[in-house]
Parts: structure tokens; sequence; C-alpha cells
């Protein structure tokens, strides 16, 4: 039975390859590159080392994935036949090298003697660029291979194999879903390669405009703005707000961020629902990674539209934590009272009870009159129909709601035979409202119910896209058959 050997090649200096490395390189007769594009092959005839470069199977496949099987079945038929094999890789062996895993598994698979020699790693060259300790908080991910839930932008970022315009491109996207569009970031090439190395500071919605970008780059994303404040700027609450307020009070001060200084309470508006709906989705991916940095961005908001206030003379953030915490103590008299009750239902009654006493009614309003009429119709709606129902007007079961969907789906259809859009506009309306009483009875929240379902719709258009881009073609030239295809295979996936 044959062995495998797998070496790193460093960096790309021709400083930094060990000696012992070299030594092992210069005695083999059988040695495998995975690719002869890095710096330090330039040296290898000249050092009198022979190889046999694997690049070839990078024009068989289409994706990356493929190619590193390929190479990797190769290594192992070749060790299979008793052959004694080095197979080196740019970098170290142990980072970021997809073929050492999948040999560790296939050797382990087949019996194959696997012999792992470390090496200096592109990583270690950069550190002393970027002036980072990785110790202190650095998460480093493979651009080829990066999904936008993976980042921490409370951490420092490093991002290898930014290899064209194209992927930096798509990874832009995917750091703008975390980073405003003027984070400063550093791009790296051929870190610790002599005539080569190049760093450049540039703005992140820049990162494409780069022509230089190949193999040798890493895109470094410093974390988000961190504060360390004084320990007597802290009072002794468990979770002080005094950092985050001296952060907006900088912002909002002059000279501080033109656009945070533009804002008011209504040109924030669009921004507070936006991060409530990223709340909830955080929360329906069971990501509690992204949840904690979402609720972070929505407290962000709060002491925005407080700040603002205060610098009103309206209110300040104080007035706030103070009015909700009196509330929630009123409300709660079964808790922080002597009141009893016998369940949660009773305590939705004394709820809306104490809330109106709390309101005053000096005016006599309707039922629906409290529902704001701000909220997403959806939820208007149920909101609405529960309202109603608390006073009797609802259905007696399931089938009253049943009856009326399917009523209002054969008015929808007359006025789409008769082409009165007016109409059809209105009917249309009804069978949506009548399905969120319907949904009501499911004890479905028709908002939710349909958030997932474009989530769903999302991920798999997402995977269709991603199917089309490695046949290197456009989406608009596939036919209706072939995208119902991925379609249905991203369906299969998902079970």
């Amino acid at each position: 039975m044959g062995k495998i050997t797998v070496l790193g090649l460093g960096p790309g200096s021709d400083k930094d390859i060990s000696v012992r490395v070299l030594e092992k390189l210069k005695g083999s007769t059988n040695t495998y590159l995975r690719t002869k594009e890095h710096p330090v092959v330039e040296n290898f005839s000249a050092w009198g080392i022979q190889f046999k470069s694997l690049d070839h199977y990078y024009n068989q496949y289409e994706n990356f994935q493929d190619v590193y099987r390929a190479i990797v079945e190769h290594l192992i038929q070749e060790a299979l036949k008793g052959k004694e094999i080095i197979y080196a890789v740019p970098g170290s062996p142990l980072v970021a090298e997809s073929t050492t895993t999948l040999l560790r598994e296939r050797s382990l698979e087949e019996g194959i003697e696997l012999e792992i020699f470390p090496a200096l790693s592109f990583l270690d060259v950069i550190y002393p660029l970027i002036k980072v300790d990785p110790t202190q908080g650095l998460q480093i991910l493979d651009a080829m291979d990066l999904k936008v839930e993976q980042i921490n932008s409370n951490n420092g970022l490093l991002i290898c194999q930014v290899y064209n315009r194209l992927l930096a491109s798509d990874l832009k996207l995917d750091l703008m879903e975390h980073y405003s569009d003027d984070h400063m970031i550093k791009v790296i090439r051929g870190a610790g390669i002599e005539d080569l190395e190049k760093i450049e500071e540039l703005p992140l919605y820049q990162l494409d405009h780069l022509e230089w970008l190949d193999h040798l780059t890493s895109v470094y994303v410093p974390p988000q703005i961190k504060i360390n404040p004084r320990e007597d700027s802290v009072s002794n609450c468990q979770f002080p707000l005094d950092p985050l307020t001296e952060v907006m009070d900088k912002l909002l001060a002059p000279g501080g961020c033109p656009w945070d200084r533009k804002q008011d309470h209504h040109s924030l508006k669009r921004y507070l629902i936006e991060e409530c709906y990223e709340v909830i989705e955080a929360i329906d991916n069971q990501d509690m990674h992204n949840l904690c940095e979402e609720l972070g961005d929505l407290l962000l908001q709060v002491v925005f539209h407080g700040k603002l206030a205060e610098e009103k003379g309206n209110f300040d953030l104080n007035q706030v934590i103070q009015g909700v915490t009196e509330k929630m103590i009123r409300r709660h008299p079964h808790v922080f009272g002597d009141i009893t009750v016998s369940g949660s239902t009773e305590v939705l009654k004394n709820w809306e009870m104490i809330k109106a006493q709390e309101k005053g009614n000096t005016v006599e309003k309707g039922i629906l009159d409290n529902i704001p009429r701000g909220l997403p119709a959806l939820m208007q709606a149920l909101k609405i129909q529960e309202k109603a129902a608390q006073v009797g007007f609802d259905w007696p079961d399931i089938q009253g709601p049943w009856d009326k969907v399917y009523e209002e789906i054969r008015e929808l259809k007359g006025a789409i035979e008769k082409q009165e859009q007016d109409k059809i506009n209105a009917e249309f309306g009804d069978v949506l409202f009548a399905l969120v009483n319907l949904a009501r009875f499911l004890r479905i929240v028709p908002e939710e119910a349909l958030l997932t379902t474009i989530r769903k719709f999302r991920s798999r258009f997402s995977f269709i896209e991603k199917q089309v881009k490695r046949t290197e073609q456009e989406l608009k030239d596939m036919s209706l058959e072939e995208l119902d295809y991925w379609w249905d295979l991203a369906k299969r996936e998902e079970t």
C-alpha cells in the first residue's frame, strides 16, 4: 500500500518555505502540485524539483468542490498502486485547504497512510499587515463558500480567495447586509511576497472596482465601532445604555455624522420597520447569534428616536425607560400586587381593562380605533378580526370561515369574467380578508405564514441562480423546463 505526504508551500515567498518541505520535495520523484500557479513554484526548476501539476482538473469541472474531489481521487488511485506520493499545496495544508479534508476521509476509507507537514500559511503573513492579533477576535472565511449568516460584524473579518472582480462583487453585496457602504476595508494581495505584495484601504462599496484581484487576494473587514466606556461613565445597572447613548451623542453633535444629523422621526420610520422584520427573521431562522445582533440594531433605533426627542425637549431616554417600567408593573397586578388570576385569559382581560383606564376614556372610542392604521395589512386584518370576535361578532366554528373563503373566490371569479378591474381589486381584497379569518381559526399568524413562504421561495430561487451561474449561462436564457428541474431539486434538498 502506498503513502501520501501532504506539504505546504508557504504563502508565496521563497524565504517562507521550510527547510524540511524543501528536503522532501528535492528527494521525491513523484510530486504532485494542486496548482503550479504559486510564486514559489517559479524556483522549482533552479532547485531541481520535479513535479506534475493537477491544474488540468480546473478546466474539466464547473465548481471547485468537484475539482478537489477529482484531485483527491487521482492521488488515492496512485497511492493504491503502491506509490509514495508527495502532494504540495499553496500555503499550509491545514488552513483553508479543502483537499486535505477530503484526503483524510478517503485515505482512511482505503487504508492509505497519510502524513501532513504543517507550513507557514497566508494568515501568518497577513496578521502583521492588518495589525491584528487573531486571539482578540478574528473571523476567517472563504469567499467561495461564504454565507451571509456567518458574518459577525462585532469581530474583525478576514476573507480569503477573493480571486476576481465577479466574486468581489458578490462578496461586497453580502458584506453590505452587515456593514455600511462606506465602511473602510483593507484589500491585501500577495502578502509577504516581494514585488507582489499590495495593500489598499478603501470603502466597502469600491471593493469590486479593483482590477488587480487574483488568487492571492484577501480582504480584511475591521469590526464595527466598539466603545470601551470609562468605568465611571457606566452606572451600576446590569445592562447600562450609556455607551450606546454616548455614541449617538457624538454622531448627532456638530461635526458628527452628516447622515445621522439629517434624520428625524419620520425619516427613520422605514429603518425601524426594517429592523423589526430582521429581528423576526432571525427568530424564524433560530439564529441566536444573528438575533443578538438584530436586537442591538433595533435598540439603536429606540436610542436614536430618544435622542432626537431629547434634542427637541420633548422627552429623554430615562423617561422612556421609566414609563414602560411603570406600565409593566401597573399591568401586572397579579405579579406586583395582590390580584389573583385564573390563567392567561384573565391576564389579557385585566390588561385591556387597565389599558383603558390609563387612556382615560374621556372620549368614547370605537372598538377598532386603537388598532394602528400603519400596521401591515395582514396584521391589521387579524387584529381587527380578533377585536370583533371579542364582542361576539364571529363565526361559531371553522365552517363559517371556510364557506366565506369559497364565497369570496366565486365573487372574484365573477368579477374577472366581467373584466371589471375595480371590482376585481375589491374582491381580491375580500378573499385575503377571508383567508386571514380562516388563519385565525387555525391559530395561524398569516403574516408569519406568508413570510415563511417568501423565505422558502427566496431560498429556492437563490439555489436556481447558483446552479445557472455554474453553467456560465444567463438566467433569462434558460428554458422553463430547466428552471423547473432546478426548482424541484431545491425542494428535494430541503427535505
